[in-house]
């Protein structure tokens, strides 16, 4: 997020890097492989955090706006009329 205090384009760039599932899968494969416990754990993190993004909406962002995924827009929608 702080990505985006620069401005969008590096915050979507900053974000997508470590929201990308393979990289959880790389860290967790890299624990493994050293016999590390916290990098194993930290990749089991990173991958979980990832999809749990993806299930509640959040995907890959676009370099407009952080509201721009992949998945769709996320947020308000200011086209909803209730009557």
């Amino acid at each position: 997020m702080i990505g985006y205090l620069i401005n969008p384009k590096i915050g979507a760039w900053l974000y997508n890097v470590f929201h990308h599932k393979l990289l959880g899968i790389l860290v967790f494969m890299l624990g493994v492989n050293q016999s590390n416990d916290l990098i194993t754990l930290a990749g089991i993190i990173l991958f979980s955090h990832s999809a749990m993004d993806r299930v509640f909406g959040y995907g890959l962002k676009y370099e407009t706006a952080f509201s721009d995924t992949h998945l769709g827009k996320i947020g308000k929608n200011e086209e909803i009329q209730w009557e």
